[in-house]
């Protein structure tokens, strides 16, 4: 008796499976029965009630859209974004060199009104602050101009140049002195061309991984590098004034950027959607990617287009599957498609991000840093879920850098003092 109806079981289940490609609810409208049942059992078998749905509308692009936004894809930039914040944290904390009360004051030269330059300064730091971040935000408007024009106009390898020289800096240089602060601070025994060696062959395996191919995974890790190294070069060398303020003006300048109809970045990525490609894989943090490499004539077939992974090959197979032959052998493509798509950040959001955080922790106080960490990861995720109701590109910087620098404000100036005062009276809550 078990037996029986152990195989009842097993061919109502083949009957489901064959009958349906949508999923199994119950009280939908159409139904479908089992096969016969054996002589043993008289009575039929009860229906199994299926909802009938059709199988293209799982791989719809609506679909895919609400499935582009899912928990799996927010953890994608959470953790990121987390490693970058705390890779800063620690070097703030470990190495003085990026901590400016330990070292002597040198700024960038595009920070001319400072307490250094008695000649410029105005005598007040928020009139200097307020001065240098507009000298900042004009270069930066100015350059992401000029980037959008070169796009616009298919200047690539101008672009292209450009980027490599940027990245050349930061993985050489910059990881030049990172790396001599650190065998300073710890004391380590090392030669000039042991450090020679390890920089060229850490620079050389980041411009091949960002630039040309590579694992994702290590695309990436180079991504959070370059965004860590700059964000201590801001600390290090911006007046603490000026880098508020900046901070402040760049999330508004974002917005502006990314949802006004004449915004440089909304034009650049308007312009790359239009012409089915990608933005540079050296400006962009993606949690997958697909890579397309065609071996004739150095130029890739076809752009990167994260909702199509069909290959050139595949698109003039005809019908019944047969390629005719060619005196000339058909272009080679190399396709990785990732396994799912997911969503896209800016470095330069990875960099202020790691600037806020980077310059609480200059404050001594773990719980500034903690707040500040918290309310950019918390803004993060706020952005994130109304990416998922609106569905085109927003800033990424202007909630979490407010909400970081009021938490900051507050914290610092308002939790930290009424902490250490009811620790000085042994008051416990």
């Amino acid at each position: 008796r078990i037996q029986i109806l152990f195989e009842e079981v097993l061919y109502s289940m083949a009957d489901v499976v064959i009958a349906r490609p949508g999923t199994l609810t119950a009280g939908d409208e159409s139904t479908v029965t089992h096969r016969g049942a054996r002589q043993e059992d008289p009575p039929q078998a009860p229906q199994v009630r299926v909802r009938t749905t059709n199988p293209s509308d799982e791989n719809s692009p609506e679909e895919q859209e609400n499935l582009k936004y899912g928990a799996k894809h927010v953890m994608m930039l959470i953790i990121p974004v987390s490693l970058c914040m705390i890779l800063v944290i620690i070097t703030i904390r470990v190495i003085t060199l990026y901590d400016q009360e330990s070292q002597p004051k040198v700024y960038l030269v595009y920070t001319p009104f400072n307490d250094q330059n008695k000649k410029l300064s105005t005598g007040s730091p928020i009139s200097d602050a307020v001065l240098n971040m507009l000298i900042v935000l004009g270069i930066v408007i100015v350059m992401t101009c000029i980037l959008v024009l070169l796009y616009k106009y298919r200047c690539y390898k101008i672009i292209q140049g450009w980027l490599f020289f940027s990245s050349l800096i930061l993985l050489f240089m910059f990881t030049f002195l990172y790396i001599h602060e650190v065998i300073m601070r710890f004391n380590l025994a090392m030669d000039y061309i042991t450090i020679a060696l390890i920089v060229w062959n850490f620079g050389i395996m980041g411009i091949i991984s960002i630039h040309w191919k590579g694992p994702l995974i290590l695309q990436q890790a180079y991504l959070l590098i370059i965004s860590a190294l700059m964000a201590l070069v801001f600390i290090k060398y911006l007046p603490e004034w000026t880098l508020w303020f900046i901070l402040g003006g760049i999330a508004v300048y974002d917005l502006f950027a990314v949802l006004c109809p004449k915004g440089p970045l909304r034009i650049l990525v308007e312009t790359a959607e239009e012409r089915n490609e990608p933005i540079f894989p050296s400006l962009i943090y993606s949690s997958t990617m697909l890579w397309s490499i065609a071996m004739a004539d150095g130029e890739p077939v076809g752009g990167y287009n994260p909702l199509n992974n069909t290959s050139s090959i595949q698109d003039q197979t005809p019908e019944n599957g047969v390629v005719p032959l060619s005196p000339h052998p058909p272009v080679e493509t190399i396709t990785e498609a990732p396994e799912e798509q997911g969503v896209k950040l800016g470095l330069g959001d990875f960099i202020f991000y790691s600037v806020l955080v980077g310059k609480a922790a200059t404050a001594d106080d773990w719980n500034t840093v903690m707040a500040c960490f918290f309310a950019i990861l918390i803004g993060l995720c706020l952005t994130l879920l109304i990416l998922a109701i609106v569905k085109k590109a927003l800033p990424a910087l202007p909630i979490s850098i407010f909400a970081g620098i009021i938490f900051y404000a507050s914290t610092r100036f308002c939790i930290k003092p009424m902490c250490d005062q009811m620790a000085l009276h042994q008051v416990y809550l």
